[in-house]
């Protein structure tokens, strides 16, 4: 059996936690070189890992300077560092594991599959929700015909209010110029889905949204800049109170490391870090007095080649999660994502079945549902060319998915329908 040796590139908590799968199946991966900026999170992978301090670099530049060194470059930089690692690495010959989005442009995109195919690597994509056993057996279903042929599709991606505030208005991903739109940051997993469960091409997109509510016209009158400037109105009750949020809730082991990225050394900020973050960077703002210029809602319809339509929901305001609603000409299925069962009603014998499923927890904490495993498991078959599974979205695959989401941001914002064809066509691609 062969074993793949591995560098990863980006040791945050994405490519942690797939090196950590990989860890578990020693047979088939061995992590073997690791760039990352930040001492903590690289001396993190350099541990577990045990790789000689002569294979950590503090850059991808730094590791992708050297000759090929591994037979896969796990690529798990911020959205908009994705592009220049991977051409690099593709040019280097290396396999990739991709953390999606691809790339935060269309051309990038494009740019990263034309580039594959001509050097003749593999990618696979990180679009690790089609590994969850939910989605999986929601697949299964189709393509068993129980439902028969889909004509319509209710997809909403809840993406949950104090999620929203932590990543999307204070965090990382709260401006498109500096990372990508949030459809493609957020719901680059559900637009994926979607094409996966039709498996038709899309023929036409439209979108609306906008950033309403996390905006000065929503905070209350008298309220500071930062939270912890005291004297607001509603801190008491303020769901988004950053105090509340990021230094009092002292087992948050998401928040707390995120808000002290750069300042904290430990996998365990302390309560003064966690302050100085607080007062010193975008997590320690108001919400309605953030640098945000995302939406906090948007609604995304397609129509496909056969006429079916598909229309997904994303919105903050919610306490988070996933539910999708399938409409055929057979029958119909509903389930939420972070459910035990998917419901089924049959038209022929108008019966409802709740058919069961093992799942992980579905929040945001809980590795995709399950989905994360998945991925690695199935990214040794793929590679070794003994893949028999419906699951693994490659580069070909994955980039005309992101530019069905572009297509959706370019509808969105000049209030057009756009046609598939003609969107892919301006790439040098064809809608097939």
């Amino acid at each position: 059996m062969k074993k793949y040796s591995v560098i990863l590139i980006g040791a945050g908590i994405r490519g942690t936690t797939y090196t950590n799968k990989m860890l578990a199946l020693k047979d088939k991966f061995k992590v073997v070189g690791v760039a990352e900026p930040i001492e903590n999170r690289r001396n993190n992978i350099k541990n577990k890992h045990g790789i000689p301090d002569d294979m950590c670099f503090n850059g991808w530049e730094e590791i992708l300077s050297r000759p090929k060194m591994a037979d896969i470059a796990v690529i798990s930089t911020m959205d908009e560092m994705h592009y220049a690692p991977a051409m690099k690495s593709i040019e280097l010959g290396y396999d990739i594991l991709l953390e999606k989005p691809v790339a935060p442009t269309p051309k990038e995109c494009a740019d990263i599959l034309l580039a594959a195919e001509k050097k003749g690597v593999k990618i696979l994509v990180c679009h690790v929700l089609r590994y969850t056993l939910f989605f999986k057996k929601v697949k299964k279903i189709i393509m068993d015909g129980t439902i028969g042929d889909i004509m319509s599709v209710l997809h909403v991606e809840g993406v949950g209010n104090v999620h929203q505030s932590h990543s999307y208005v204070r965090g990382n991903w709260h401006s498109e110029k500096e990372t990508s739109p949030m459809l493609l940051a957020k719901c680059c997993h559900d637009l994926d889905i979607l094409q996966w469960l039709l498996d038709e091409p899309c023929d036409k997109i439209q979108s609306f949204g906008k950033l309403t509510y996390f905006t000065p016209k929503y905070a209350p009158e008298g309220a500071p800049k930062r939270c912890i400037d005291g004297n607001c109105p509603i801190e008491d009750s303020c769901p988004y109170n950053c105090r509340k949020l990021y230094y009092e809730s002292k087992d948050n082991t998401w928040f707390r490391p995120a808000c002290t990225r750069g300042i904290s050394k430990a996998d365990i900020p302390t309560d003064q870090e966690v302050m100085t973050a607080l007062k010193t960077t975008d997590y320690g703002l108001c919400v309605y007095h953030a640098n945000n210029d995302v939406v906090d809602h948007q609604t995304v319809n397609m129509q496909f080649k056969s006429g079916a339509n598909v229309t997904l929901t994303m919105n903050a305001f919610n306490k988070g999660g996933r539910y999708i609603r399938i409409f055929g000409t057979k029958g119909e299925l509903f389930a939420y994502m972070d459910s035990d069962k998917i419901n089924v009603y049959t038209f022929d014998d108008s019966k409802s079945t709740e058919i069961p499923i093992t799942s992980s927890d579905g929040s945001i904490l809980s590795g995709h549902g399950g989905g994360d495993g998945g991925l690695i498991c199935e990214l040794y078959d793929y590679l070794s060319g003994n893949y028999s599974g419906f699951c693994a979205a490659d580069i070909d695959i994955s980039v005309r998915n992101h530019l069905i989401g572009f297509a959706a941001e370019k509808s969105r914002r000049e209030d057009t329908v756009e046609s598939i064809d003609e969107y892919f066509a301006s790439f040098g691609l064809v809608n097939d």
